[in-house]
Formats: structure tokens, C-alpha cells, sequence
């Protein structure tokens, strides 16, 4: 087995160099995983800013306020306050954990002072806090009970679309299970990824949804003239957190391949995580499973040397979107899920319709469920 995927490895590495060379080197993700590496930093009025991990984008850096817009249940933000900063901050947090709480330290460990404001929405979090001129802080936003290794259950979600104006009875649904923590979402969120559909869809999420959506991007969000709104909204396009235990990925393919730079980071995420649970979702799936309509990537060989890769490192569960409709199948060994039911144009001859899956998951054990939850 090991020779195998050993094999299928070096068939992708070989198929992936030539393809690349007979495009003149022309990578279509590469623009998206050089902007990742800035996600989450920011600087202005004598603050330096840096998301660890960018699990955030920054909204907002001035006149006394920090917004952001988490994609991750867990991080944290190193704030470096000039000898010139103010004293007193705002700190808005989108899209967080509807428990979420804050822990502000100096470089020492000390508290920080800080008071949490009332929650205009279960998801939106805001906190004042007492940063110290000339000295730099670290701000945690996380809820209570990140660290244990407790089971629970996450929804996994893809393909939204032109179906964003009916995407709140997919949120009313969701809402009906009070046990899901969170929406990891296997991009397209839009239609065309243009600035005033990705806000529009982050407004209905946040005016619809109880609970966070962590999401990568899909082939819809690379259709814009200017591609960088999603990560100057959203946030990274490919990145990985941890929530009890369990390791989340979430990898952009949305333009059929994954490049090398993410690639490169995905390996460092799969021997971080070879001795625990690990969940990675990413838009288009490597390999069609049914092979009707082209729905995989360009290059087959690029697609066995990634899966093969991710059996080695013993990821547990791949998600994927892109085909607008519900399989379950295996990808070298690992349980794989195609869910596009988030309300886009959906399969003419399958009528699953709208859809997304509510996935139990044990860090000591393993998935132990993956269950398909009709919207209509």
C-alpha cells in the first residue's frame, strides 16, 4: 500500500511539473496562496497587528477600533503597541464562537484590563480593552471549552451561489440543532465573488446563523476582476485550526489544482496532526467520484499524488462541493463526502436538493458519524 501511494505520489509530482511547463509556468492559485501569507496583518495608528495562523482578516485598524472576521473557532492576535498608541481599544470580533471569551496578556503573561460588551448578535463579539503604549499584547478569542477533547458535532456545507437570497432556510435548519458548533464550508459562496455579494452573504449569515462559518473558497470566487476581496473580507483561502483536539483544514482548489506553496503548508498540517483526528474540506475533489460532468482536477495525476498523500498521513474525513448534490464514497481508504447543497443549481437527475451534513466527530475515537440533513 505504502508503495502504491508512494507511486502516486511521484506520477503527481511528474504530471503536475510538466503541466505547469507546458502552461509557461502559469499557476492559477499562486496570486491566492502568496496573498494568504498576509492575511490578518495590519498597521495604523501605531499599532502593528499580526493574526497568528491569519485565522482572522482585519476589518477595521483605526480611530480606536480593531474589527476582525474569524475564520477559525480559536485564535489569537498579537497586538505591538507604539509608545504613540492609545490606550483605549474596541475589539469587534465577526463570525466568532457565540461563547467565545477573551484573554488579553502583555508580553509577560499579566492581564490586560477589559470589559466585554453586551452581544449585538450571537456571532458578533466586542470587548474594551487597556492596551499599554510601547508594549505588545496578546488578545486569545475563544470559547471556554476549546482545549478538552469532548466530542461534538460540526455542520459541512458547500455551494451556495445564486441561491444566496434563500440561504436563511438552510441557517433555519442549521439552527434547529443546538448541538453544532460550527459551519466548515467547502467554498463557493457566491456567485461571481464580486465585494457586494461575498458582503451580502456575510451579512445573511450573520443576521441568520446562531453558530460561526470557516470557510475555503470555490472556482465561483475566482470569477471577480479582482479576486483579493475574498481574502480582504473573508479571509485565507487555505489555513488550519484545531477545536477539541481535532485538526481542521481547509485547502483552495477552487481553480482545479492546489498549488505548490499550499501543498507545502498542507504538509506541515498533516504531520501536525498524524497522531490526531483530521478533517480537510476542499472545494473541487480531486478525483470525480461519478465522473459525469468533469468535476475533479485538471491534472489526474496532481489528484492521486494529494489523496495518496493524505492516506499516508491518516487524515480521517475529506469534504468536498463543486457538484451540486450529495455522494459518499472513499478516497484511498478515507470516507470522502461530496455535499453541494447549500442551494446552488442542483443535479438534474438525482434530486437530492438542498442539503448539508452534520458530522459527529471524537477526538479520542475518530468521526463516528456523517449524517445528510435535508433543507427541503
Amino acid at each position: 500500500m505504502s508503495g502504491v501511494s508512494r507511486g502516486l505520489d511521484v506520477v503527481g509530482a511528474v504530471a503536475l511539473a510538466a503541466a505547469l511547463l507546458s502552461a509557461g509556468c502559469a499557476r492559477p492559485g499562486e496570486d491566492r496562496a502568496v496573498r494568504d501569507a498576509r492575511v490578518g496583518q495590519s498597521e495604523g495608528e501605531a499599532l502593528t497587528v499580526e493574526v497568528e495562523g491569519g485565522l482572522a482578516s482585519v476589518r477595521t485598524l483605526g480611530a480606536g477600533a480593531l474589527e476582525l472576521w474569524a475564520q477559525a473557532p480559536v485564535f489569537t492576535v498579537r497586538v505591538d503597541a507604539g509608545a504613540r498608541a492609545r490606550a483605549d481599544w474596541l475589539l469587534t470580533v465577526h463570525n466568532a464562537m457565540p461563547d467565545a471569551a477573551l484573554v488579553a496578556v502583555d508580553a509577560s503573561g499579566e492581564a490586560l484590563a477589559m470589559e466585554p460588551l453586551p452581544d449585538a448578535h450571537p456571532t458578533v463579539k466586542a470587548w474594551r480593552v487597556a492596551l499599554r503604549p510601547g508594549s505588545t499584547a496578546r488578545l486569545t478569542v475563544a470559547p471556554p471549552d476549546w482545549d478538552s477533547r469532548e466530542p461534538f458535532r460540526f455542520a459541512a456545507l458547500a455551494d451556495v451561489q445564486e441561491a444566496l437570497s434563500k440561504v436563511g432556510d438552510v441557517y433555519t435548519r442549521l439552527n434547529a440543532d443546538p448541538t453544532l458548533r460550527f459551519i466548515f464550508f467547502a467554498g463557493d459562496l457566491t456567485e461571481y465573488g464580486t465585494r457586494e455579494q461575498l458582503e451580502e452573504f456575510q451579512q445573511r449569515l450573520e443576521a441568520g446563523s446562531r453558530i460561526p462559518l470557516f470557510a475555503t473558497l470555490g472556482n465561483h470566487e475566482t470569477f471577480t476582476d479582482d479576486a483579493r476581496e475574498y481574502q480582504r473580507l473573508v479571509g485565507r483561502a487555505s489555513q488550519h485550526f484545531t477545536f477539541r483536539g481535532v485538526h481542521f483544514s481547509l485547502l483552495d482548489s477552487g481553480s482545479s489544482t492546489v498549488d505548490p506553496l499550499v501543498e507545502q503548508q498542507m504538509d506541515g498540517w498533516l504531520e501536525e496532526a498524524r497522531d490526531a483526528v483530521h478533517v480537510v474540506a476542499m472545494h473541487i475533489p480531486p478525483l470525480d467520484p461519478i465522473g459525469v460532468r468533469g468535476g475533479g482536477f485538471a491534472v489526474r495525476g496532481e489528484a492521486a499524488g494529494l489523496v495518496g498523500k493524505m492516506a499516508r498521513a491518516g487524515v480521517d474525513l475529506t469534504l468536498y462541493g463543486h457538484i451540486h448534490s450529495y455522494y459518499s464514497y472513499s478516497n484511498a481508504g478515507i470516507p470522502a463526502y461530496i455535499s453541494g447543497g447549500g442551494g446552488a443549481i442542483p443535479e438534474a437527475f438525482d434530486g437530492v436538493g438542498r442539503h448539508f451534513l452534520a458530522v459527529d466527530v471524537d477526538p479520542s475515537v475518530g468521526v463516528r458519524d456523517v449524517a445528510l440533513v435535508r433543507v427541503d
